[in-house]
C-alpha cells in the first residue's frame, strides 16, 4: 500500500472520537511487518497502539492520533467528508490535514527507515492514540504513564500535528501554552429590579472582573512566548422574570498562559482579583496541560535541517497555537516538536491537504530519523 492510498484508507474509516474504526490495527500489521514490535494499550473506550523497533539509545518517537472531530454539516461538503476525494493536487477528507496525512507519512517513512537501515542504532517508536480531539483523559497520558511504569520513556518525540501556516514547514512548534479554564458561579441576591439597593446583582460583579481581566495585560509574555490571554466562552444568568435581578451567575473562562505561571499560581492571581472586588464566588479550576519549551538542540536542529532539505524553506520555531499530546510528554524531560501539514483548514467543512505535501512530510519525518539515529 503506497502513501496516499494509506492516507485514503484511514480517511475512511470514520474514527470519529473516540473510535479508532480500526485505524491502528491496519497501522500495527505494517509496522508488525517492518520488524515493529506493535501493543495495543486499551483504556477505558479509548485505543492507543504503541510500536517500537529496537531496545537501545536513543529512542525516537513519532506520536500522533487516528481520531478525528466530527465532520458538520456533510451537504457544506464538496464530497463525502470521508471519502477522500482528490480534486486539483488536493485530498479533501475529514482527518486529511489534521491528522491522518501526518499519521499515514509517519507509518510510512518508519517502514522504508526499517528498511533502509535494517541494523539501525537506538530505537524508533510509533504511538497513537483516539483520544486526541476529546476529553484526551485515556490517550497519550496513560501511555506515557504505563511507559514510566516500564522505564521505557524515550528521547525524542515529534508529533504530526499541522503546524504549518502558508508552505509546508515554514512553522515548527517547541512549545505550546498552557490552558486553564475557571467554571464559576457568582453568588448574588435574588430582588426586584426596582430596589437595586435590596440586592446584589452578580451580573454587575461579573461585570466588575471582567474590566479588571482585560483593562491591562496579565504579563508581557517572555523570549518565547506571547502575554497571557483571559476569554470569557460562556455566560447564563436570569430569574426568568423581566423585573428580578438574579440570584447567582455561571460562567466559563479560558486562560491560555506562558511559562511566567504555573497553574497553581495563575488560579490564585484569578482568585486575589476576585477577593479585591469582594466578588462572592466558587471556582473550580481544570487545566488543559501545563506551557512546555523545548530548548532548541539536537531534536531542534535534525527538524530544521530536514525541513530546509526537503523545503528550502528556514522555518519559524513557534509556541502559537493551541494545546496537543505534547503536553504530556514533554513533562517527562522529553524533547517534543511538531511538524506537520497546514493547518487553514482543520476542523473545517472542506478540511484539505495538498497530496504533494504529504509526499514530503513522509521525506521529511525519514529525514529526520537519519538525522537523528544514523549521524
Amino acid at each position: 500500500m503506497d502513501l496516499l492510498e494509506l492516507t485514503a484508507e484511514l480517511i475512511r474509516r470514520r474514527s470519529v472520537t473516540p473510535d479508532d474504526a480500526g485505524c491502528q490495527a491496519l497501522l500495527a500489521a505494517l509496522l508488525a511487518d517492518a520488524g515493529f514490535a506493535a501493543e495495543a494499550l486499551r483504556f477505558g473506550a479509548v485505543d492507543n497502539l504503541w510500536a517500537r523497533r529496537g531496545d537501545a539509545a536513543p529512542v525516537l518517537v513519532f506520536a500522533g492520533h487516528t481520531d478525528v472531530v466530527p465532520p458538520g454539516p456533510a451537504e457544506q461538503w464538496l464530497s463525502d467528508p470521508f471519502a477522500a476525494t482528490v480534486t486539483d493536487g488536493r485530498l479533501y477528507a475529514r482527518g486529511a490535514a489534521d491528522m491522518k496525512a501526518s499519521v499515514a507519512a509517519m507509518v510510512k517513512a518508519c517502514e522504508r527507515f526499517a528498511a533502509t537501515y535494517p541494523d539501525h542504532p537506538g530505537s524508533i517508536a510509533v504511538l497513537l492514540t483516539s483520544d486526541e480531539e476529546g476529553p484526551a483523559v485515556d490517550g497519550t497520558a496513560k501511555v506515557m504513564e504505563t511507559l514510566e511504569h516500564r522505564g521505557e520513556l524515550f528521547d525524542y518525540c515529534v508529533v504530526g500535528e499541522p503546524s504549518s501556516s502558508e508552505r509546508l514547514g515554514d512553522t515548527i512548534r517547541v512549545g505550546r501554552r498552557g490552558s486553564l479554564s475557571g467554571l464559576m458561579t457568582i453568588k448574588g441576591d435574588l430582588g426586584h429590579v426596582a430596589y437595586p439597593l435590596r440586592s446584589e446583582n452578580p451580573i454587575h460583579a461579573f461585570a466588575r472582573f471582567v474590566q479588571a481581566m482585560t483593562a491591562e495585560p496579565i504579563d508581557g509574555g517572555n523570549a518565547h512566548f506571547p502575554p497571557t490571554t483571559f476569554q470569557v466562552v460562556n455566560v447564563s444568568s436570569d430569574a426568568g422574570a423581566p423585573n428580578v435581578i438574579p440570584g447567582e451567575l455561571k460562567c466559563r473562562f479560558n486562560l491560555r498562559y506562558n511559562t511566567q505561571w504555573t497553574r497553581h499560581t495563575l488560579a490564585r492571581r484569578i482568585e486575589d482579583t476576585l477577593d479585591e472586588l469582594g466578588v462572592k464566588y466558587e471556582v473550580r479550576w481544570r487545566v488543559a496541560g501545563e506551557p512546555f519549551l523545548t530548548a532548541e538542540g539536537r531534536l531542534t536542529d535534525a527538524v530544521v535541517r530536514a525541513v530546509r532539505e526537503e523545503t528550502g524553506i528556514d522555518a519559524e520555531l513557534s509556541t502559537g497555537g493551541g494545546t496537543s499530546d505534547g503536553r504530556y510528554v514533554a513533562p517527562y524531560g522529553i524533547e517534543v516538536v511538531e511538524i506537520g501539514p497546514l493547518n487553514a483548514t482543520i476542523h473545517k467543512v472542506n478540511e484539505e491537504v495538498l497530496v504533494a505535501d504529504i509526499a514530503a512530510l513522509e521525506r521529511i519525518y525519514f529525514r529526520i530519523a537519519e538525522l537523528l539515529l544514523r549521524e
